[in-house]
């Protein structure tokens, strides 16, 4: 049996943005009213009197809060369950698989010959008073409805002993792709002997995670139709090759942090968690994030939950709706699903259905495109498709399955949310202590939604064991986990042998041979799977491309546009003029699909075809496109949020950095740097505005500590929803590089900061174990020792200019210091002290930009003769340098510039605001 590293860290983390409140109830086991009518809500619920701080313990409105004791929440058998949930009429749900079978499973999916793989988060258990600790004990099982009749009557445990596992994605015959929580490795899982159980292990592909608090790691693995496999947070996707080399491309931020999914069309839509909406869904996400202000209705945010009066909210009272005690706004988002299946009502076909943990409910959005943009609507009137009375309801997942109808994963748990949000004294926290809700754990169900008259297809899926050639058939196939599954198989399979079938499906001239209804839009789904599967084998023919670029579907020349990326990236540049006639198609979506692939591509002069595009298409989004072409937003486009000040190894670092600040930050600071507004009036932020924060441009080893051990409770006596969780998980390169990030956009700029200087303060601070607060964060930084008059201050180079570096206390700035002639090794700039003083670190100004530092080392002296050893080495970067090193005695300090040898056009060193730093109290850290 696979079991997971045994080198697993094992690391202190928060828990998952997809689980983001507790819920508690008096309700469990009480009959559930008659559901609405499809279409119609609840009657209206008093509002809200007011948005609170989420995690503050002593908002006002939470004086009123009961916390007086109640009886605890008893967990109910699934079939007890069944009766707490509210459905619209026709639809039913029942168990399909539950405890004790399966512990918190948080993901379900289908292999090609329908097992149902699920992941088990088994020993998820939070513990309120402090940070979990993860064990080792998550695994993924496998079920089997052998007989055909509806039941999962065969169980393995394919793989077992995993640290939180991310997802499990089958690939191919008997095997899956997996990962565990804090590792960076994706791994091939296979069943060799076909006893459901995987016994071969092989890396898959290596440096495609992050460590850290959970909900801001990739999570959702999915194989689109672009043959690219797409998950949550990560800045980029990668592909599979025949010789087992695996691709990656950079893409734009995708705001997702559980679950990916797509439509008929191959989009890749994601679903973000906390926001608790979807993540990033209006273009293919490889072309950047071209979110649109409008792409939610208002007032998307709110819910509509059972009234299961208990008022559980992480943000207490002024998120919750009264009397009902039910959630007002979306916390907590979960597994995403574009319904494509054939065995459900027609109405429900290519609604977006996810799972909100908070308000134990499976949200219903339909995708509504006007003018080449989406929106998105709930398609019921206060109130949702799926809510439940029961608090234990945790929907993590939504999967189409291979009979047509809809699986639905239930983690079934009392605390979903534990610290930092539940800590002692917290509203959350005494809610959890009023029911017992930590007791409650060890179990799961997976539900299966049905249609009243619509019966489930009875057909089992074979198609592990099928040839090339019948696998072709299903391409045609109206449910979609058909053809996506046909497609990768194929496409794994490497035959050639079905090119000429798959042309003829392209072309639409060969029937859908088994497709059920064989509809004109089996065909044309038929025919872009066709199409892409002969990009996936290698196959693709201009012609054959060409042609399609004018069929009379504006879907099919949209397909032909994005594949023929592949062919213009082999080497085939012809096709940019095909893309220039095709921003003049009649289709607005043509338009935007040809503005995108050229944008992408760089093609020349595409400032001129955007223009004359958008001067003869008025279309919204022709218009929207063409404008973020024109002027594109730094933070959005692929392959980093702008082009950075840098150059070199620290322009890398700034890219990193911004990527991950895309994959991970702005969900609570916001794209811009402002912070993510909270919903509802009350116009607050879920963290702090980055914009103009001084806190972020001061001493470096500010922001170093906060991302290392996470920062809580108000700051300059303001309250927020969220905290900044620890990150300490993560190596010293990618705190050093989403520091670096921070402080130098957003109207920053300030100093770089190294992976050195990362390990220094994670060495400085090792036996920290709690979060800072403000107060003492600022006492443990080091403090500026005030300049004056008794410093001597000299240089090699220059040195009449030297006394202007340093501003003396009460004197305005006498000017800066440069090196008179360009930086060259050994030139040396030195302070001395009247007496001996603590010293821990420098910085300083070098205007213009460009003549910071190339790379330094500073030693310092009693007597300014037998220096030491260097007590911090680097390079500059920016505007300001902050060298910070473990404290030493010292009147001497020298920096001396270390190129090894005279650089080319290289300019003038300089020095202004020359400042010096000495400890912090004694017992800070």
């Amino acid at each position: 049996m696979i079991v997971g590293n045994r080198s697993i860290r094992s690391v202190t983390v928060g828990l998952a943005a997809l689980m983001v409140a507790v819920a508690t109830s008096p309700l469990v086991g009480q009959q559930a009213p008659a559901a609405p009518a499809a279409g119609r809500g609840a009657p209206p619920a008093p509002a809200a009197t007011g948005r609170g701080s989420a995690t503050q313990a002593d908002h006002p409105a939470n004086a009123a809060a009961d916390f007086s004791p109640k009886p605890p929440v008893v967990a109910l058998t699934a079939d007890e369950q069944v009766s707490q949930f509210w459905l619209p009429p026709g639809y039913r749900i029942a168990p399909v698989l539950s405890d004790p079978l399966i512990d918190s499973p948080a993901h379900i999916s289908f292999d090609g010959n329908g097992r149902m793989f699920v992941v088990e988060l088994r020993g998820y258990t939070q513990t309120p008073d402090g940070l979990d600790i993860l064990a080792p004990v998550g695994r993924i099982s496998r079920h089997e409805d052998r007989d055909n009749d509806g039941t999962f009557e065969h169980h393995t445990v394919f793989a077992d002993n995993l640290l939180f596992p991310r997802f499990a994605m089958p690939f191919g015959a008997n095997a899956i792709l997996t990962m565990e929580t804090n590792e960076d490795e994706v791994w091939k899982i296979t069943d060799t002997n076909n006893d459901g159980v995987g016994d071969r292990k092989e890396l898959f592909v290596a440096n495609f995670g992050r460590g850290g608090h959970m909900e801001q790691q990739q999570s959702g693995m999915f194989w689109a139709m672009d043959n690219w496999l797409y998950t949550t947070a990560n800045p980029f996707r990668i592909r599979w090759t025949p010789d087992g080399t695996v691709l990656r491309e950079p893409t734009g931020p995708n705001s997702g942090q559980w679950s990916v999914t797509q439509d008929n069309q191959g989009k890749v839509w994601f679903q973000h968690g906390s926001s608790g909406l979807p993540g990033y869904f209006q273009f293919p996400v490889h072309y950047g994030n071209f979110a649109h202000p409008t792409q939610f209705e208002p007032d998307l945010n709110i819910l509509w939950g059972a009234p299961v009066l208990v008022g559980d909210m992480m943000a207490g009272l002024p998120a919750t709706r009264q009397p009902d005690g039910s959630v007002i706004y979306s916390t907590g988002a979960a597994g995403n699903d574009i319904v494509r299946a054939h065995r459900m009502p027609a109405d429900l076909a290519g609604d977006y259905l996810y799972g909100e943990v908070a308000g134990r409910i499976v949200r219903r959005l339909r995708p509504v495109n006007t003018e080449g943009l989406t929106q998105l609507r709930n398609v019921y009137t206060r109130s949702e498709f799926i809510r439940s009375l029961d608090p234990l309801f945790r929907p993590v997942d939504i999967a189409t399955g291979p009979d047509g109808v809809i699986y639905i994963a239930d983690m079934y748990r009392g605390v979903i949310e534990g610290a930092p949000w539940a800590r002692t004294g917290t509203y959350l926290r005494r809610k959890i202590d009023q029911y017992q809700l930590d007791k409650i754990v060890g179990h799961g169900r997976i539900w299966r939604l049905t249609y009243d008259g619509i019966a489930r297809d009875t057909t089992q899926p074979r198609m592990l064991n099928e040839t090339p050639a019948q696998l072709v058939a299903h391409l045609s196939h109206p449910n979609g986990w058909w053809r996506d599954t046909a497609q990768q198989l194929l496409v794994l399979a490497q035959d050639r042998s079905v090119v000429p079938a798959l042309r003829a499906v392209a072309l639409g001239t060969r029937p859908p041979a088994a497709g059920p209804t064989g509809t004109a839009a089996d065909v044309e789904l038929a025919r872009a799977h066709a199409l892409w599967t002969l990009e996936g084998l290698g196959a693709l023919d201009a012609a054959l491309v060409r042609g399609m670029l004018a069929d009379p579907s504006p879907d099919i020349r949209a397909h032909a546009i994005r594949v023929s990326e592949t062919l213009f990236k082999a080497g085939d540049m012809s096709f940019a003029t095909e893309w220039l006639a095709a921003t003049r198609d009649r289709d607005s979506g043509v338009v935007i699909q040809a503005m995108l692939t050229m944008f992408l591509m760089r093609v020349p002069d595409l400032t001129t075809t955007v223009q004359a595009a958008m001067a003869s298409n008025a279309a919204a989004g022709v218009r929207f496109v063409g404008d973020r072409i024109l002027n594109p937003p730094a933070n959005l486009l692929p392959g980093g949020r702008g082009a950075g000040p840098f150059a070199g190894d620290v322009q890398q670092s700034y890219t990193r950095g911004s990527e991950a600040y895309g994959a991970t930050c702005f969900s609570c600071h916001g794209e811009d740097g402002r912070g993510t507004p909270v919903p509802g009036p009350g116009g607050e932020i879920m963290a702090p505005a980055i914009v103009g924060n001084a806190r972020v441009a001061a001493h470096s080893d500010y922001v170093i500590k906060a991302l290392l051990h996470g920062l809580t409770g108000p700051l300059e006596g303001r309250s927020y929803p969220q905290v900044m969780v620890p990150m300490g998980a993560n190596s010293d390169q990618w705190v050093a590089d989403v520091a670096t990030f921070i402080r130098n956009s957003f109207g920053h700029n300030a100093s770089i900061v190294s992976a050195a200087d990362v390990a220094r303060v994670r060495a400085e601070t090792a036996g920290r174990a709690s979060m800072w607060t403000q107060p003492e964060l600022e006492r443990s930084l080091p403090r500026p020792i005030v300049a004056n008059a008794t410093w001597r201050v000299t240089a090699s180079h220059n040195p009449d200019m030297a006394a202007g570096a340093i501003d003396l206390a009460g004197q305005p700035s006498t000017g800066r210091w440069n090196s008179g002639i360009g930086q060259t090794d050994g030139m040396w700039f030195q302070i001395e002290l009247p007496q001996a003083r603590r010293v821990a670190g420098l910085e300083f100004e070098s205007v213009p930009q460009n003549t910071f530092p190339r790379a330094y080392r500073v030693e310092v002296s009693m007597d300014g003769t037998a220096w030491s050893a260097p007590v911090a080495t680097g390079a500059g970067g920016g505007r300001v340098t902050t060298i910070g090193f473990a404290p030493v005695d010292a009147r001497f300090v020298r920096i001396t510039q270390t190129t090894g040898v005279t650089i080319n056009n290289v300019p003038v060193w300089a020095i202004g605001r020359l400042r010096l730093f000495e400890p912090p109290t004694a017992g800070t850290r």
